[in-house]
């Protein structure tokens, strides 16, 4: 009764493949925004940094009256006192490796550790300002929020274009099964003849169409988790762009949605079937 080839056969096909693809690239980047925002907020939030500016005579009394301080501040792990080459290779992106940092006011930096439960960030500035008064603690607040903002937004643009491609399949599939049933008016006219009933009629599209979606979904699916697989691996320099695929049970996220386009086809399908049947004398 359905045909099984014809333009709304490959056009039901194409579109559930495709917007299958297309989907597992946009969960692959949902999925990797929430990871980056997670790193982001635990790495930033874990440490903090102290700056020290003081006269060349007061650095190293300052220094250490700093780090006493601190050895007996309560939620804080380890500090410890940056080395000139530390220093070196944190500026060397900006300033090169020849970078004469005896020639240049920096200041000396103290990389501090949070224990668990964490410290009294206030309470630390005060006495800081009282023991070495041209230390300033940056626990990195102004730049973890924005981070981690602009990480979540990711993740809920990439949960929205999934969103958009399955109202979009739905919308292709609909168009499909109104085509073929106004193809095959007179071929129902026919059934309802011999005694078929409207719900046989429909479920007859609704099987045949679910399946060409769950078909093409399968095939979106696996070209997307090869297009994924071949991504460069997640690595240092690379930083967010590199590390767009999935990881551990997140692999298993793609298998999922050949059965979701299936429910996706079946609904619209369903849904276009009678109400076209409705249409037909």
């Amino acid at each position: 009764m359905v045909p099984p080839s014809g333009h709304t056969a490959w056009l039901t096909t194409f579109t559930a493949g495709a917007m299958t693809f297309l989907c597992v690239f946009a969960l692959a980047l949902s999925l990797a925004s929430g990871r980056l925002a997670s790193r982001w907020s635990d790495a930033l939030a874990r440490t903090a940094t102290i700056r020290l500016s003081a006269p060349p005579d007061q650095v190293q009394l300052q220094t250490d009256a700093i780090l006493a301080l601190l050895a007996t501040t309560p939620g804080i792990a380890s500090a410890r006192a940056l080395s000139e080459d530390e220093s070196r290779k944190l500026l060397e992106p900006w300033f090169g490796p020849d970078l004469p940092l005896e020639a240049l006011p920096i200041p000396r930096l103290i990389e501090v550790v949070e224990g668990d439960p964490g410290y009294d960030g206030e309470g630390l500035r005060h006495r800081l300002a009282a023991e070495a008064p041209g230390a300033v603690l940056d626990d990195h607040t102004r730049w973890r929020r924005p981070l981690a903002e602009a990480a979540g937004r990711l993740r809920l643009l990439g949960w929205l274009a999934i969103a958009l491609i399955g109202a979009t399949m739905s919308a292709m599939i609909t168009l499909a099964a109104n085509a073929s049933l106004a193809a095959n008016a007179q071929v129902i006219r026919v059934l309802r003849l011999i005694g078929a009933k409207d719900s046989y009629i429909a479920r007859a599209f609704v099987r045949r169409f679910t399946l060409r979606a769950l078909s093409g979904a399968a095939a979106g699916a696996l070209a997307g988790l090869i297009g994924v697989a071949l991504l460069p691996r997640a690595d240092a320099a690379g930083g967010f762009l590199t590390g767009l695929g999935f990881t551990g049970l997140g692999w298993l996220w793609p298998f999922v949605l050949p059965p979701l386009a299936a429910v996706v086809a079946f609904v619209a399908t369903r849904r276009a079937a009678f109400a076209k049947l409705k249409e037909l004398p």
